[in-house]
Formats: C-alpha cells, structure tokens, sequence
C-alpha cells in the first residue's frame, strides 16, 4: 500500500490489496477449520514452511491472516501473530522464545495478570527480575548473561507509570536482548514502539484496536529490528526452512500458538478487524474526553490524586509528550477520606462500573478489590494502588454528560458522621 496515505486510510482499504471474493471490502469469515490440496506436495510445502497456504486453523486462518495483515501496518512491523487474547500473545511468545535459565527483565509496574502469569513461569523454572523501569540505570543494573528479554508496557495499568522506553530500547540494542512492549493502552495509533528499537510488540486487540467490548484477541508484532539469526533459541530445523528475518516470528506461530493453542476464531477476527478501522478517530475522541476529565479531577477537593500522563503533574509528563501522539484514555484517581469509594461509583449513571478498558463507554473499576485484589496490599503498596484508587477507561461520550456524571456523584457523596 501506499506508503504516504494516513493512518485511517491504510486500515480502511488494506482488505482490498488481497482481492476479496466478489468484490467484497472486507475479507469475508472463513469458518473451516481444515484445508485440502489436489497435490499433496502442496501441503507438504506449507507444513515445512516453504510455500505460504493454510493446513489446520490452529495456526493459519484467511480471515485471521487479514486482520494480522491490518495490525502489522498498523505498528509499522514485518508480521503479526493474532491470537485469542493478549494474555495468549504473552505467555505463548515467551513460551516460544524463552528456555529454563534464561533471565528476563520486567517493569515491576504490569498489569496484574501479566504479572501473575510471570510468576507462573517463576513457578516452572524461568528467572524473572522485577525494577522500576521509569529509569533505564535500574534496568541496567539487573542486566546479566543469561538476560534474553526486556518486558514492559507503554503506560501502566493502572497507575499510568510510563518506563524509560526509549533509553531501554537502546540498552537492548546495544547488548542483543529482545525488547518486548505491550502496546495496549497506547495503541499504534498513539504510538509505534518500533520507534524506540522495540523487537516485539504486544496488543491485546480486545481493547482500543477492537475498540467495542464485543470480541478477544490479542496479537505479537515483529518489528524486524531484532536479529534471530544469532539468537541461541531458535529451533535448528527452521532455519533450514525459512529466512533469517523471519526465524522469530515462524517460531512464535510454530512453537506458541500451535502448540499452546491460542487460536483467535475467525468471527472473533472479523469484529476486531471492522472494529479496528476507526481506531484513530476513536481515540482522537477518547483522548480529548480523557484529558479534560484529568484536568476536572485535578481541581476537584475531593480528588487526592490524579495519574494521568497528560498532565503536567505526571511524574513521566515529559516522555509522554515527547512520544506519544496523545496521552491515552485511561487515567486513575484516588478519592480523599471524605468519599467512600463504593457509594461514589454506585452514584455513576452513565459511567459503566465494569472490568475491561478500550471499550467506547466509560467504565469505572474499584482497582484493589478486583483486578489487583490477588496481588495483597503488600505489592499493592509497591506499585503505587490505594484502596481508594479508582481505575477509568474513558470513552467517546459527549464530555458534557460525562463531567455531569462525575460532579453529580461527587456532589452527592456523603461525608462519614
């Protein structure tokens, strides 16, 4: 496709560069889960990665193929993998590339069900060091000669801390360790984390990419920056079978999403892809929405605090606004001694108390008692979570109605007797 169009404009037409049957502008959902060849030499050809075609679905689906064709223009790559759920992306790519002694360096800020998947792998054997990754001297110090991975996300969920991305991906660089970056809470559309050296990129399509609530998916980008030709991981028969650029990427397909079996299912593919054309102006919304919430919560008496990187506050503001083109629709706030956190959010008319994020309505979670709950206080206090912090996806709603929203349940908390 041409290079020059815009972000939206790719997404819109890239459907079309494969011809679809009949015209058709989207790629229509192949439902059959096997595929038959009049020569069988050509399915041999595609079980040994010598010709491109479809054998079993678990790992290879047209209508899938299309979507993972939008994501990897989407973050500027070589090749995507989609897969069921973000969560799948993750632990099918480590499994994939990671073996027992390897060390891998993660942000100590994740999302607790990566984390909690980390500890999983520390569990079977994998040597995991946790730093604050706000600065890249920490990383740096926990580097050692087993050190295969950098794992990190853009902005953290939900205390919005965004790590040293930059400076990190120049260590990795330097040192030809794979730099892994979630991507999720950004999006592509915000930022491409090829731009700071990333090797792989992590979308749980779910989210803003999908964008309505209505289909898991999750997918792993390689950028084509990181070199698998000297990385003592890769399986010895692939490199008989394919390019080097590609030795990674056919690993991750071959050894993590056969063989873990977290396939996205074609109807799945088709909603995030559909979904997936209106990322930008979604989240031109979104941001806008967002950023005039934080600025409302940032004066407001009753609101301790506010973690969002768009304002000047934010201890990372500066990388943000160096980064990214927005700065994102997810925020936290912590509400003072005076508001009872239950009462505030069950006082929500419009605000939809709900886990997941990336959706087109706002939604409101109490983050202690949830999605962090099984963490403890302990780690709880470590990644900066209070028991009052409220954690909000903000959506594409008329800003009016949700500052309506807010002042009314504020307003109309009481204060303890």
């Amino acid at each position: 496709m041409n290079s020059k169009r815009g972000f939206t404009t790719t997404i819109l037409h890239a459907d079309r560069l494969t011809k679809p049957e009949h015209g058709a502008l989207h790629k229509p959902i192949h439902t059959s889960v096997t595929y038959g060849y009049d020569d069988v030499q050509d399915l041999v050809d595609i079980f040994q990665n010598k010709k491109k075609g479809y054998a079993y679905s678990r790992q290879g689906n047209p209508t899938v193929s299309a979507l993972e064709n939008k994501v990897t223009l989407m973050e500027k790559g070589l090749s995507t993998i989609a897969f069921s759920t973000g969560m799948a992306a993750i632990t099918a790519t480590i499994m994939a590339l990671i073996k027992r002694g390897d060390h891998i360096i993660a942000s100590s800020y994740l999302f607790g069900n990566t984390r909690s998947v980390f500890q999983t792998f520390i569990d079977m054997g994998l040597d995991f060091t946790f730093v604050d990754a706000t600065s890249v001297d920490n990383v740096r110090s926990e580097l050692r000669e087993s050190t295969k991975m950098i794992f990190v996300e853009t902005i953290a969920n939900p205390a919005t801390q965004i790590v040293d991305l930059a400076a990190i991906g120049d260590l990795c660089q330097q040192k030809d360790i794979i730099y892994m970056v979630d991507n999720t809470m950004t999006s592509p559309y915000i930022f491409r984390p090829i731009d700071v050296k990333a090797s792989l990129v992590i979308n749980s399509l779910t989210k803003y990419i999908g964008g309505h609530g209505n289909a898991l998916g999750g997918s792993v980008t390689d950028t084509g920056l990181f070199n698998w030709e000297n990385f003592a991981n890769i399986f010895e028969g692939f490199k008989k079978q394919v390019k080097p650029e590609v030795l990674g990427i056919t690993q991750i397909r071959k050894k993590g999403l056969r063989d873990s079996g977290g396939t996205l299912a074609p109807e799945a593919a088709h909603s995030i892809s559909v979904g997936s054309e209106t990322l930008a102006l979604r989240m031109e919304r979104a941001c806008t929405n967002a950023f005039s919430l934080a600025t409302f919560f940032e004066g407001h008496p009753h609101i301790k605090k506010v973690y969002y990187p768009g304002l000047k506050s934010h201890p990372q503001h500066e990388i943000a606004h160096h980064l990214f083109l927005k700065y994102g629709a997810l925020m936290s706030i912590e509400l003072d001694n005076s508001i009872d956190c239950f009462e505030f959010l069950n006082k929500l008319k419009l605000v939809v108390k709900s886990s997941n994020l990336g959706d087109t309505r706002t939604l409101a979670i109490p983050v202690a008692h949830t999605i962090f709950n099984e963490i403890g206080p302990q780690k709880r206090a470590e990644m900066g979570i209070s028991d009052s912090m409220i954690r909000l996806s903000i959506g594409i709603e008329d800003i009016d109605d949700l500052l309506h929203d807010f002042k009314s349940a504020l307003g109309e908390s009481k204060s303890p007797k």
